[in-house]
């Protein structure tokens, strides 16, 4: 169960994985969002794109369409191109698509475009910069629903997926209810600390008495 609080940020849940001895699930840092403030909760839908010139002349998104489809609310597209910049494949139109079957996101190691237009449907996108490069004749969908590697992190459709200003965390799916419990405790003790640090109270008193930092 993918029960996160709205007080649940990435590095929280990253800490939590680090408690059970998950380590390497954050993605790498050039995968950051279009803009301060974006967030992510999602079950992951994955997809990947590889390098490929030749195209379907009549139905050259035909893939993608059928994938965009199959979007359910509360998931989160999931797109791996090994972190190839040949093209952007995730634009403004796909972004509308998404959003209105209810995805909660997308999340890529390659490139956005028309992200201004993103921004203005107040869709929450993080990728590795952007670029105007149709994907027709550069890049194509090889498979979707499969296990990806996704900015360092191997992703399972199903696996948790956290995403803020601080960078991108995944959950494997047969954590999420564990990983919930433990994170949603922190984000409840960190008010508490919180407000002990701004009342002038020791680092070390705090330590002592709750065990967060």
């Amino acid at each position: 169960m993918w029960n996160l609080d709205n007080r649940v940020r990435s590095a929280m849940v990253s800490d939590a994985l680090d408690t059970l001895g998950i380590r390497h699930q954050a993605m790498d840092i050039s995968v950051r969002p279009l803009k301060q403030g974006m967030r992510i909760v999602g079950l992951a839908a994955t997809a990947q794109f590889v390098a490929e010139s030749e195209f379907d002349e009549k139905d050259p998104y035909g893939p993608a369409i059928d994938y965009l489809d199959t979007l359910a609310p509360g998931e989160v597209a999931a797109i791996a191109t090994g972190g190839l910049c040949l093209s952007a494949f995730w634009g403004e139109l796909f972004s509308a698509a998404a959003k209105g079957r209810g995805a909660h996101g997308v999340v890529t190691d390659g490139p956005l475009r028309d992200t201004e237009q993103i921004l203005a449907i107040d869709f929450p996108a993080f990728g590795q910069a952007s670029r105007p490069y149709d994907y027709k004749g550069r890049m194509v969908l090889s498979s979707v629903r499969k296990e990806i590697t996704c900015g360092g992190v191997k992703i399972s459709s199903g696996d948790g997926i956290i995403a803020d200003s601080d960078g991108v965390v995944v959950v494997p799916a047969h954590l999420l209810e564990q990983v919930s419990e433990i994170a949603n405790a922190r984000a409840l003790a960190e008010k508490t600390v919180l407000k002990d640090l701004l009342a002038g109270k020791s680092v070390r008193e705090v330590w002592n008495s709750y065990g967060i930092l």
